[in-house]
């Protein structure tokens, strides 16, 4: 066999929590007719499969018995354009990042306020990434895979992806069986700038003199980067929970209690709460149990302030969620996933 699968390897740098756990095994792939060989490997037929991104929304709490397959497909291609619009086919091993800059740069509007996101594209797309009143669903054309078990390609359309709020059809009905190996994302050519998300517009003018690709950027970037700790500083997964969504009558018998609730309608019926002020209000801002931490200007944020294993981290937030059930009634799910 020609692939290199590598045994217990630390995935240390393969996590942004700063984890020092082993996987029993490791490979890497550059193409989809390697990740079909090692998918028709002997070993991959007896172990437990886990496909990671760059690891920054994964919490390890223990070595992981089977083998971990990262992709190392990296291109940036013109699918098709048109007067308006334009459709790049991306790599699922690209840095996310890296492919909002090359957006920005061209001058291709719609992936700017996912700027600095920590991920590769191939995870952004099942995790749906999202950030300043953008998400990654608001761009994705298609999604193509390899199945695990079959090796077949299969391109999956927008809708059929069934994007919600960070979760996708391969977070939920199709975990475990497809791996992403590229996206094709629709641009504009033309500006097309999303603004909504409070304050953003202010914060850009505070700065620069005009409202463009590069200073959208620059501004979200400045944004995340005040309020964010930085995982090659301080180890971290960013947003460790999701935002929960209740219904707005239980809102309004909330708001009775706690008049200056913050909310955003997500229709008629539904109302999110910001996760963050409901970690503030229970008083975890800046508390640490043992060497997990919740951050100090981000609660939203836990943090390993050094050796936290995984089982620590998940020990604070599972009081975070007692204290908030207790306080609000409120359930918050985990936006991390747990391995």
């Amino acid at each position: 066999m020609i692939m290199n699968i590598l045994k217990n390897i630390s995935l240390l740098p393969h996590n942004s929590f700063g984890i020092d756990v082993k996987t029993k095994y490791f490979a890497q792939y550059q193409s989809i007719e390697q990740l079909r060989e090692l998918l028709e490997s002997d070993i991959l037929k007896n172990e437990k499969l886990l496909h990671i991104g760059n690891g920054s929304n994964l919490l390890f709490v223990s070595d992981f018995q089977g083998i971990i397959l990262h992709s190392e497909i990296k291109f940036i291609e013109i699918e098709a354009e048109t007067e308006t619009e334009i459709f790049l086919r991306v790599g699922s091993g690209v840095i996310w990042d890296d492919f909002v800059n090359y957006c920005v740069i061209n001058n291709y509007s719609g992936a700017e306020n996912l700027s600095l996101i920590p991920s590769e594209v191939g995870a952004a797309a099942v995790q749906n990434i999202g950030a300043y009143g953008a998400e990654i669903s608001d761009i994705i054309e298609t999604v193509e895979t390899i199945d695990i078990q079959t090796l077949e390609k299969q391109i999956f359309t927008n809708s059929e992806c069934k994007y919600d709020y960070r979760t996708s059809i391969f977070k939920t009905d199709l975990k475990g069986k497809k791996i992403v190996t590229s996206v094709v994302f629709k641009l504009s050519k033309t500006p097309n700038f999303n603004l909504n998300y409070a304050h953003l517009e202010q914060e850009i003018l505070k700065n620069f003199s005009e409202i463009n690709l590069a200073n959208i950027r620059a501004t979200v970037i400045s944004i995340r980067e005040s309020k964010l700790p930085n995982p090659k500083i301080t180890p971290n997964a960013g947003s460790f929970f999701k935002n929960p969504y209740i219904s707005a009558k239980t809102y309004e018998n909330l708001k009775n209690n706690y008049p200056i609730m913050p909310y955003y309608a997500v229709n008629e019926e539904l109302v999110k709460i910001p996760a963050a002020w409901l970690i503030e209000q229970c008083g975890w801002k800046g508390k640490s149990l043992g060497r997990a931490a919740v951050n100090a200007t981000q609660p939203l944020v836990l943090v390993n302030q050094g050796n936290a294993t995984g089982k620590e981290i998940l020990a604070l937030s599972a009081e975070i969620q007692k204290s908030i059930k207790e306080k609000f009634d409120i359930d918050l799910e985990m936006e991390v996933e747990i391995v």
